[in-house]
């Protein structure tokens, strides 16, 4: 109990909140019946551009949620915002997932699905649009946002870059 506390207490700390994405139960079939473990797939952020997702499988489900927060932690990000709303159009393909993401005026909110929807919540965007066009499959359309989030970059710097001042 003095571990799962402290492990409470340092996430207000650090000001980062988490999401359970998805739970998966996988059952194996032995001699005394049937055995169960459970994957989860856990959304870490801070609501400021700062966010991370961990994958992790373990025998109980409290154990697999608690190691995809570690991981989750361990692999936060950050990213360039323009205001409310990100940078430029991108289009990002990650196996079978593709994932469209377009920037949108202040008060349009983030029109997007269920996954893309969190994650770009916890990255504290306001205003997007996004539309996933390919798989389903949670695992990957995490990886595809997250490998679009990545690749976005700023105006100014991509100007200065080219030695263009317009």
């Amino acid at each position: 109990m003095a571990n799962q506390k402290s492990h409470k207490e340092a996430n207000k700390e650090s000001g980062l909140e988490e999401k359970v994405l998805f739970v998966n139960r996988c059952s194996k079939v032995v001699k005394g019946g049937r055995k169960f473990s459970f994957s989860a797939l856990i959304l870490v952020g801070d609501h400021n551009g700062r966010v991370g997702y961990g994958f992790a499988k373990a025998n109980e489900l409290t154990d697999a949620i608690r190691k995809g927060e570690d991981s989750a932690r361990k692999s936060l990000i950050y990213f360039e915002q323009e205001g409310t709303t990100i940078p430029h159009e991108i289009c990002v393909e990650f196996d079978g997932a593709k994932i469209l993401l377009k920037p949108a005026p202040e008060g349009t909110g983030i029109v997007a699905g269920s996954c893309i929807r969190s994650i770009l919540e916890f990255a504290g965007v306001k205003d997007v649009v996004a539309k996933s066009l390919g798989s389903n499959n949670p695992m990957n359309l995490v990886r595809a946002a997250f490998k679009a989030l990545s690749m976005l970059c700023n105006r100014q710097k991509t100007m200065e870059i080219r030695g263009s001042t317009s």
